[in-house]
């Protein structure tokens, strides 16, 4: 009798496009494994309501993978033991899954893996899903590289797989802190091709005017980011449908073309920043440029903290996106970027400090994308511009009628347009500041200035410039591929460290 294949479901919770799922129908029997691990869901970068997302992918795909023939098998518990366990009970030699691009605590977990699949004499082969290419010669190649997998035609589903009499077991939740989230996304691969599909036939027509505004993003952005977290669609899939609708909407006098370009370019930066990760785990836990640690203190103001936590930081705008943020799950990317910078620069946070409240509250936390972002934004990357966003300015503009703000801070509901982001400017303010609404914790202007000269202070000390043009060989984009802009000058290529995950199995 032929022994099974362990299939280990990871971020990849489909069976559409799965390479690994293929490739472990066409070796027998189907062994195919989540394993809900309650130490992970415990760490300071991940919440329940990333859980609930899961769980309702766990659900949708063990009744797909049910309908093929063999069920989701679910087990929880250290991911170690329970692959021991069912190694003793079913005598599998052969474990298939995706490459993952995950935190620390994963990218440990997988380490210890490979060393029982070693001492077990079990072969784990992992397999690319995405543009992201383990153990990368450089920079250089990157691009067609990952172009070249993104063309490549989806992979076809098995059309059976083989009964193996075993328990199913439960899915049920692990424990975790409260965690409420009501208009969170709900997970499953339904849920993310209803998505694509009303993005590329009708609210992405005005993605590209509309993405940066906190009321129209909420529509007009594709909102597909937590189940590319998830997995349960394939960045290749979001991919092809995106040139599809390119190729329809081609010479059209709308604004669908550039729309589709820039979704299409945007399915390309998701690879690269993760891409970042991959090849320098370090990312997640010390500044890309060496010479920006000890620039803020490690201990951040905790009063600081709690208010840009919480929403009550007296700067509406700011305030508003982070109880949206708290409620949803989700933000726009330049309202990221806006919330990132008043964090690190206004309030002078240390980018560590704040980025595991950040990646719990996204339902999308995708790590790759998120440390490496939050370096970007907080100006310690050494490459990349230094954008210290006017929190105040940015409510003007991107919420000009004051609808957005209004709505998430209804304390301020009575206050006129010309005095909502600046109510302490307000002649009624002495019954609303340290009232019912927080007086702002930092003077805007002030603090941006302080800010910008501790920053540039950095850039000027000797040295600076050659390990910056190490990191712009070791991670930036390059001129002319496809997606791009255009990096700064780069000379000689520094040492490489291991990337995830380096190690032979």
């Amino acid at each position: 009798m032929t022994k099974p294949v362990l299939l280990w479901f990871k971020r990849d919770l489909r069976i559409t496009d799965h390479p690994a799922l293929a490739r472990a129908a066409s070796l027998g029997p189907v062994i195919p494994l989540y394993v809900i691990e309650p130490a992970y869901w415990r760490l300071p970068d991940t919440s329940a309501r990333q859980w609930a997302f899961f769980e309702d992918s766990l659900h949708a795909l063990r009744g797909d993978l049910a309908r093929l023939g063999m069920p989701l098998i679910v087990r929880q518990g250290d991911a170690v033991e329970q692959l021991e366990v069912l190694r003793a009970e079913h005598c599998f030699e052969k474990v298939i899954s995706h490459e993952e691009t995950g935190n620390a605590w994963t990218y440990a977990r997988d380490i210890r893996v490979a060393a029982w699949a070693r001492e077990r004499s079990v072969h784990w082969q992992e397999i690319q899903q995405c543009g992201v290419v383990r153990r990368l010669a450089n920079r250089d190649t990157w691009a067609a590289a990952r172009n070249r997998h993104i063309a490549q035609p989806t992979i076809e589903t098995p059309s059976a797989l083989a009964p193996v009499a075993i328990d199913p077991g439960p899915i049920v939740p692990p424990q975790m802190q409260p965690d409420p989230c009501p208009q969170r996304q709900i997970g499953g691969r339904e849920q993310a091709l209803q998505l694509l599909g009303g993005f590329l036939t009708q609210r992405g027509e005005s993605y590209q005017s509309a993405m940066s505004s906190p009321l129209l993003g909420e529509w007009a952005c594709s909102r597909l980011s937590p189940h590319l977290a998830a997995g349960t669609l394939s960045v290749r899939e979001a991919a092809h449908a995106g040139a599809a609708r390119t190729s329809e909407v081609k010479g059209t006098r709308t604004t669908w073309p550039k729309a589709m370009r820039s979704f299409e370019a945007r399915l390309a930066w998701r690879d690269h920043f993760m891409q970042k990760l991959e090849d320098e785990p370090r990312i997640e836990t010390h500044c890309l440029h060496r010479a920006y640690e000890g620039m803020r203190p490690r201990e951040s103001d905790a009063a600081r903290l709690h208010a840009w936590e919480m929403g009550e930081t007296g700067l509406p705008f700011v305030d508003a996106c982070m109880r949206f943020t708290r409620a949803t799950g989700w933000l726009n990317f330049r309202m990221r970027s806006m919330v990132t910078a008043v964090a690190a620069y206004h309030l002078w946070l240390d980018w560590r400090s704040f980025g595991p409240t950040l990646a719990r509250y996204f339902t999308d936390y995708e790590p790759g994308i998120h440390w490496s972002q939050l370096q970007m934004q907080s100006g310690v990357t050494g490459i990349n511009t230094v954008r210290i966003y006017n929190p105040i300015k940015q409510g003007l503009d991107q919420d000009p009628t004051g609808a957005f703000t209004r709505r998430w801070c209804p304390e301020l509901a009575h206050v006129p347009d010309a005095h909502l982001q600046t109510p302490w400017t307000w002649e009624g303010t002495g019954q609303l500041l340290g009232r019912a609404y927080p007086a702002p914790i930092v003077d805007v202007a002030a603090s941006a200035r302080a800010a910008k000269e501790a920053v540039f202070a950095v850039r000027r000390e000797a040295g600076f410039r050659d390990e910056a043009r190490g990191i712009v060989t070791k991670h930036a984009s390059r001129k002319g591929q496809r997606h791009f802009r255009r990096d700064p000058d780069r000379k000689a290529a520094p040492k490489r460290p291991d990337s995830q995950m380096s190690f032979d199995f």
